[in-house]
């Protein structure tokens, strides 16, 4: 089962090519929180609402698969280092590996991946790199821009899988699902030092157009590329899943909520789980008006951005006293 928003027609549910809408259904959000106080499944909730009329996915302008009526309490998330052959790309930012005994700090994060990311079930494995995107304010609905503030370096893709969680009413966190996602990130500000990871990180973010409710196949392959003029400039598979991961989806998520700040009830997270496939690693310059493309057959409809960015900003930022 899949689930979208589609502006002006409202929460559509898809099986395999059958896309409807959802009947009586406000938003995404409502029907989770009506799953959690019944005490049942997603799926179980939309079959006891039934379907309406059939929707083409591929002729629709897509909204967030789900957001907060409060954009402040969505949360958007990530943890890097988590993908097989990751560590390669982010470690050419940073510096060169000469040798095991002279590890960069990105490659003595891999490796405690590698050697502790997949503990046993109800164990607690290796404590992941984790950053802070922004709230609802920076999530950016799928066929929108991504846009790169007026101090940033770049505006790079991050293709990625985003897992999607409401907090139930006793702080327990309930995952809707699964949906594609852009982590855009500032390479470039990134590569300076790595302690401005988290600079690089405050970025805008997208995530859709389609939640995978249910299971996620272990091994998740598809495509990431770039276009200009309507020409594909890059292109570079696109791998995920625990198949292709050093840590579990388990481990990551409790590293996550383990902090009480992110159960707070009613509360909606967007996590990023990284990935291993970056065009700035091979090199590419992004432009404004660059589209951002990435496509995995499981999840249904590609997510696509444009790229686009703010005006140069000139001095500091004043702030006046009270």
């Amino acid at each position: 089962m899949h689930l979208s928003t589609v502006r002006g027609a409202g929460v559509v549910a898809r099986q395999g090519s059958d896309a409807r809408i959802l009947r009586n259904t406000a938003s995404v959000y409502d029907l989770a929180n009506s799953a959690i106080k019944a005490g049942h499944s997603l799926a179980a909730e939309i079959a006891a609402r039934g379907l309406g009329e059939t929707v083409d996915l591929t002729r629709v302008a897509f909204d967030l698969p789900v957001s907060h009526p409060d954009p402040a309490h969505l949360h958007l998330t990530g943890t890097g280092l988590t993908h097989l052959g990751s560590a390669s790309a982010r470690d050419a930012m940073h510096a060169k590996l000469e040798g095991a005994e002279n590890l960069t700090d990105s490659m003595k994060m891999f490796r405690m991946g590698l050697e502790g990311g997949r503990p046993a079930a109800g164990e607690v494995g290796a404590q992941p790199e984790w950053f802070y995107k922004g709230n609802g304010y920076a999530a950016v609905a799928p066929g929108a821009a991504l846009e790169a503030p007026g101090f940033a370096e770049d505006g790079g893709e991050e293709p990625e899988l985003a897992g999607i969680y409401l907090i139930g009413p006793t702080g327990t966190p309930h995952r809707i699902g699964w949906a594609l996602g852009n982590e855009f990130s500032d390479h470039v500000t990134e590569r300076v030092n790595y302690l401005w990871l988290a600079h690089s990180k405050l970025r805008v973010a997208s995530y859709g157009p389609e939640i995978l409710v249910g299971d996620l196949p272990a091994d998740v392959r598809g495509q990431s590329r770039i276009l200009r003029g309507g020409q594909t400039i890059w292109e570079k598979p696109f791998l995920s899943g625990e198949a292709n991961m050093s840590h579990t989806f388990a481990n990551l998520e409790h590293h996550h909520f383990k902090y009480g700040i992110f159960r707070q009830p009613g509360d909606l997270h967007v996590h990023y789980f990284g990935t291993a496939t970056l065009s700035f690693a091979d090199g590419i310059t992004t432009e404004a008006g660059d589209t951002f493309e990435i496509e995995v057959a499981d999840f249904g409809q590609p997510l696509r951005n444009t790229l686009s960015f703010a005006p140069k900003t000139e001095g500091a930022t004043q702030v006046r006293p009270l």
